[in-house]
């Protein structure tokens, strides 16, 4: 007993002295909040952290004001403003829709003000019947409002799994009406700590609740009906398929759930198998490759919702800049998950052409008593050798293979963008990708390119508004795609394409004899078209969005335009040092071109077999060298286990060197 209160004593003295001195170090250091990140680690604070935190960035975003680290500690990426500013916008409708059934109308700031300056005429009109119909209403019976920043009762609970900044969270919290509460989660406790401050920097904190936390684990602590979260935002670095198995669990009965996937390599097709890995389905490097990437998205929800009786409506799916979003509503019922194997298909495409075909993976049929009959579908859709070009088939999905928008509810954010313009900083991109999606057909799922067809038959490119035409004229239907410019999105069969093309190749012939008889070009021409294409440019063949110069396709604003380095303790990757690694390795698996003159003198260096042999007869213009070895060099070529005898012919002898000689 002794001992050990000898040891407790001489332990007590020891840490009162370490914090008297660590006290005596610490005067005169300026004094700030502690951080999290390094209480976590059992450290304290000490000067530098403090003077890291000074160099901290104010942005402004919309109606948010953030301050972020300089260094790359928390991450945030300006380039996905548009992703922000569209999520709002969707989030503002669907709680007009689910506050309007209850009765409760949402004010959204500057659609007043606009509306009254559409409709000046009747202004003073308006105002009368407002009067009269308030007039007429009992005090209890007045309509019930939520505004921008107000708490709502009744309103929409929202969770950000990956919160970072906090920005989206503020944002949503001051620009969108109807909410009850906006959880921000985050993993890391430095990027909590930036949130509360953020959040007491905007003055949002009776909204926002920052928790720190595992973002699996938080959605899996809510999957009890009654705390769910009507929106349940995902926007992680990379794939958000581990956080997917929760979100559809956690997210309420008809509840809005937004993903991002920023992992566009994977989704692309550069890799197969790590695809399936994530997504459950295989990508296919095609000309269709970013739609594919929406419905395997869409195909990796509905698939994780089945296995709770759960399905999938797509309200929203965009493909923009270098990742994909989608925005779902996620519904509860037994019968409608087995319709689930009929919405997902597998596609052939042929390695040679081209040409894509679907296969569903189920069917519906009709049966006795107004009964629906489930079924597996018969298939392939078509021979293992493509029957344009005769080369094989890859086989990519399953994918969703039902429409990816809901056109009404599209339509409904449209116009609100369009008459609030200035509620978002890109607004103009918003109303013009929005307008193009208005313009896809539905039921078509992919598309083929105005290059792609073109280069296929080594023949010239028709413009977009003749191919368009052409199709028109044939009677089939043809839109544009958002995911793609040059992209052709037609329910004509692949054998009337084709037969377009080849009479596009006869006002613009080509070359025959360049072409190998087991190309697809030459298997293709070979074919006389059935269909004789009129490529006479019709009024309907020019879209309305392309017509009104609306920004459909935004080209890359500045340098470097795209995925940012993920975030890392202390901000390692960011700033200067990030430039200057990107540049070293820039182009770093490729050769650097060689200079024609030093080429040509590496090569005359290397004997000319041909001449060896006594059959060049280039001469001089030959590239190799055509002068005979000297006597030291062949010695020196010589192995020393044997004699060194010379094979050289003597001087002028006018013999060639034999065939083994180097």
């Amino acid at each position: 007993m002794p001992r050990a209160r000898i040891g407790l004593w001489l332990s007590l003295t020891l840490r009162s002295t370490r914090s008297l001195c660590r006290a005596g170090f610490m005067e005169g250091q300026p004094q700030g909040p502690p951080n999290p990140a390094g209480m976590e680690n059992g450290t304290e604070p000490c000067g530098e952290e403090r003077a890291s935190e000074a160099q901290e960035t104010t942005v402004t975003e919309g109606a948010a004001k953030i301050a972020f680290p300089s260094a790359n500690e928390v991450f945030y990426n300006p380039v996905q403003e548009f992703n922000r500013d569209l999520t709002c916008a969707v989030i503002t409708e669907f709680a007009r829709i689910q506050l309007g059934a209850k009765g409760i109308q949402i004010k959204v700031p500057g659609e007043k003000d606009v509306q009254k300056v559409v409709v000046d005429l009747s202004e003073q009109e308006e105002e009368k019947a407002e009067l009269k119909k308030g007039a007429n209403l009992a005090p209890g019976d007045q309509p019930r409002t939520a505004a921008v920043g107000e708490i709502c009762e009744e309103g929409l609970r929202v969770l950000e799994g990956l919160a970072a900044s906090g920005l989206r969270s503020i944002r949503f919290a001051r620009e969108v009406p109807g909410l009850q509460s906006v959880v921000a989660n985050d993993a890391s406790a430095r990027a909590v700590d930036l949130m509360c401050r953020n959040v007491q920097l905007n003055a949002v904190a009776h909204l926002v609740h920052p928790r720190q936390a595992d973002a699996r684990m938080l959605m899996y602590q809510h999957q009890r009906a009654s705390e769910r979260f009507d929106v349940i935002d995902l926007d992680p670095y990379g794939s958000p398929a581990p956080f997917l198995d929760a979100a559809v669990q956690a997210v309420s009965e008809g509840g809005l759930l937004c993903v991002t996937c920023t992992d566009m390599a994977v989704l692309a097709g550069n890799s197969g198998e790590t695809c399936y890995s994530k997504y459950g389905a295989m990508a296919l490097k095609s000309r269709a490759c970013h739609e594919m990437a929406l419905r395997i998205v869409l195909h990796s929800l509905d698939l994780r919702a089945n296995c709770y009786q759960r399905f999938v409506v797509p309200l929203l799916s965009v493909s923009a800049d270098f990742y994909v979003r989608v925005f779902v509503r996620v519904f509860t019922g037994q019968a409608k998950v087995k319709a689930s194997a009929s919405k997902q298909a597998l596609v052939f495409q042929c390695v040679g052409c081209g040409t894509f075909h679907l296969q569903r993976l189920g069917k519906t049929s009709g049966a006795s008593g107004g009964r629906v009959k489930f079924s597996a579908a018969c298939g392939p859709p078509i021979s293992p050798e493509c029957e344009h070009c005769g080369q094989r088939h890859q086989l990519g999905g399953p994918l969703w293979a039902e429409p990816i928008h809901d056109l009404d509810f599209v339509g409904r954010v449209l116009q609100a963008v369009s008459t609030n313009p200035g509620r978002f900083h890109t607004s103009e991109r918003i109303q013009g990708v929005l307008s193009v999606i208005t313009e896809e057909l539905p039921d078509v799922p992919l598309y083929y390119t105005l290059d792609q067809l073109s280069s296929t038959i080594r023949c010239s490119t028709p413009s977009l508004l003749q191919l368009r035409s052409a199709l028109l004229h044939a009677g089939f239907r043809v839109s544009l795609s958002h995911a793609c410019k040059n992209a052709v999105k037609t329910d004509a069969p692949s054998s009337a394409l084709w037969d377009i093309m080849r009479c596009w190749e006869k006002e613009c012939p080509v070359k025959r004899e360049r072409l190998s008889e087991a190309s697809p070009a030459f298997r293709i021409l070979s074919v006389e078209p059935r269909l004789q294409a009129n490529f006479a440019v019709r009024d309907d063949a020019n879209p309305s969005s392309r017509q009104r110069g609306l920004k459909r396709f935004q080209a890359n604003p500045e340098a470097n335009w795209g995925p940012r380095p993920r975030a890392r303790p202390g901000g390692k990757a960011a700033g200067g040092a990030m430039e200057e690694r990107r540049r070293v390795h820039q182009n770093k698996r490729k050769e650097p071109a060689e200079d024609p003159v030093q080429r040509a003198a590496r090569l005359k260096t290397f004997p000319c077999k041909r001449f060896k042999e006594g059959t060049c007869q280039r001469g001089d213009q030959c590239c190799y060298s055509h002068s005979p070895p000297a006597p030291e060099d062949t010695a020196a070529a010589a192995s020393p286990d044997h004699p060194k005898t010379s094979y050289q012919n003597p001087p002028g002898s006018g013999v060639a060197a034999g065939p083994g000689v180097d």
